[in-house]
């Protein structure tokens, strides 16, 4: 490890990212206008393509840091059968998941059984595909539908809190399969798959519009759904920055685009690849 990923580990991880919380879900003038205009500044952010467009409309940090993009700011595309982002970020990793393994960065691989918490559904997406996207600070941070589907189940995992980005990725063994991280499971078209919302240093919180907030436990929860999302809708959202995988079965055969690679910069609802619907 480097000495940024070992300072990572020196570091108490949970209790500064519920200090982290409190101070972003302050609704004190001067703690959200502080917060707020120096992290827009220090991270470029612009609120153009926002339904709010005055920092002052915010009620707390958190509120501006999910805020909401405004109608048609991103369009979904409408290929037949196409998986598209869940997320503004950049493409980590994508490809196929071979020997159970996902890749997730030169040279590390990790397990999907371990990723979603469950040996099960880690040998029933053996030999499928995933897409990995980081959400960058300065990103829109809510999560999307990569494709239509009923949610079934939500698995919330504790977990470690470091860091996502690349240099993390890099140094980290089986990094998502340790951080904090919710499996969301959904029946498709292309039989059962998976989005995992993973949390990170300082993130103080997922929500989805299934569960609400998730309350941070020692154990796994576990919760049976029967919600039914369009692809594009909004799934959840992230309190500060982290990574979302989308997880395809073999029967999906994906194919990513070939302009979809490591370090690809993707918008919400951009076009990832093209499946092939399950044959029953």
């Amino acid at each position: 490890m480097n000495v940024f990923t070992t300072l990572q580990q020196l570091v108490p991880q949970q209790q500064l990212s519920k200090v982290a919380g409190r101070l972003a879900a302050s609704r004190h003038p001067y703690v959200k206008r502080a917060f707020i205009r120096g992290f827009a500044k220090a991270y470029g952010v612009s609120l153009g393509e926002y339904e709010r467009q005055s920092f002052n409309a915010y009620e707390s940090f958190n509120d501006f840091f999910t805020r909401e993009l405004k109608e048609n700011a991103r369009t979904i595309d409408s290929s037949a059968n196409g998986i598209v982002s869940p997320a503004d970020g950049i493409i980590s990793q994508l490809g196929q998941i071979e020997d159970h393994k996902l890749l997730q960065a030169k040279g590390r691989h990790y397990d999907v059984g371990q990723l979603l918490a469950d040996s099960e559904d880690g040998s029933y997406f053996a030999d499928g595909s995933f897409a990995t996207v980081y959400l960058a600070p300065s990103n829109y941070h809510r999560v999307h539908m990569p494709f239509s589907g009923t949610l079934t189940k939500t698995r919330y995992v504790p977990g470690t809190l470091f860091s996502v980005n690349n240099t993390t990725a890099e140094n980290v063994p089986d990094l998502f399969a340790r951080n904090e991280r919710l499996v969301c499971l959904f029946d498709t078209e292309y039989g059962k798959a998976a989005v995992v919302m993973v949390g990170a240093m300082i993130v103080a919180g997922i929500e989805t519009v299934a569960t609400g907030k998730i309350s941070r436990t020692e154990d796994i929860q576990e919760a049976d759904h029967d919600m039914s999302f369009e692809k594009g809708d909004e799934l959840g959202r992230f309190y500060l920055g982290s990574t979302a995988i989308v997880v395809l079965p073999k029967a999906a055969k994906a194919d990513w685009q070939d302009s979809m690679k490591a370090n690809s910069v993707v918008k919400m609802g951009q076009l990832l690849g093209q499946a092939k619907a399950h044959q029953a």
